[in-house]
């Protein structure tokens, strides 16, 4: 086997470790996003019992506001009537005040409905609140788990990039360029075996000629087809 080609192997190994630990690290996303899925429910339901509540207590505000204001009313007619002399205009201002108790009445009743409404509001939020700590309890083992597996591949990643980058060394400058080019295209991997007389990955016959340069390691071959470098394991 080509010199250059033991230490392309050595460095393709590498390569591979470090998307391993790639892949590792990518699968443990959809955990992680299932954890913040079920969290958000929490909190988004948390959000709308305290809209519940603002919107509970803006309207018991604006009743009580009425309610002060049709009071306020109230009064002045009702001294207005002490002054009133002509029988027309005392019994416009009897219906006026008898109406308008009426309508105070219902507001008065619709407040004590918006304090009832205030309270559910508040004990739903209250359970809203409980409920998002429950999930962070449950899922404070499963975090601390999943920060635990993450650290340890992102540590693993950082010795297989060591590796890696002193495997890169060993191969001429020429060669690594070489390589690096054909592990950005689409073959899965740069270097493959001979398989028979065919190419490894492509499976595209390799000529006689080629394949005999290739088993006496006299010269680094590509594929005609998919542009790997071969090698022979024999």
């Amino acid at each position: 086997m080509h010199p250059e080609l033991e230490s392309l192997l050595v460095l393709q190994d590498r390569d591979v470790a470090v998307a391993q630990c790639d892949a590792r690290l990518a699968a443990l996303a959809p955990e992680a996003l299932v954890l913040d899925e079920r969290l958000a429910v929490a909190e988004r339901a948390l959000e709308q019992a305290r809209a519940g509540i603002q919107a509970a207590s803006g309207r018991r505000d604006e009743l009580e506001g009425k309610i002060a204001n049709y009071r306020t009313m109230q009064d002045q007619r009702r001294q207005k009537l002490e002054w009133v002399r002509g029988a027309k205009e005392a019994s416009t201002l009897m219906a006026e005040l008898d109406l308008a108790r009426s309508v105070l009445a219902k507001e008065e009743a619709e407040f004590m409905r918006s304090g009832d409404a205030v309270g559910d509001a508040e004990r739903k939020a209250a359970e809203a609140e409980r409920a998002l700590e429950l999930v962070r309890e449950a899922q404070a083992a499963e975090r601390e788990a999943l920060v635990g597996r993450r650290d340890a591949i992102v540590g693993e990643r950082e010795r297989a990039v060591q590796a890696r980058d002193a495997a890169a060394q060993a191969v001429s400058e020429g060669v690594l360029a070489r390589y690096e080019r054909i592990r950005r295209g689409k073959a899965p991997l740069a270097l493959f075996a001979l398989h028979g007389g065919s190419c490894g990955n492509c499976f595209t016959a390799v000529p006689t000629q080629r394949r005999a340069l290739i088993s006496r390691g006299a010269t680094i071959e590509a594929c005609e087809a998919c542009g790997v470098l071969l090698y022979s394991k024999e």
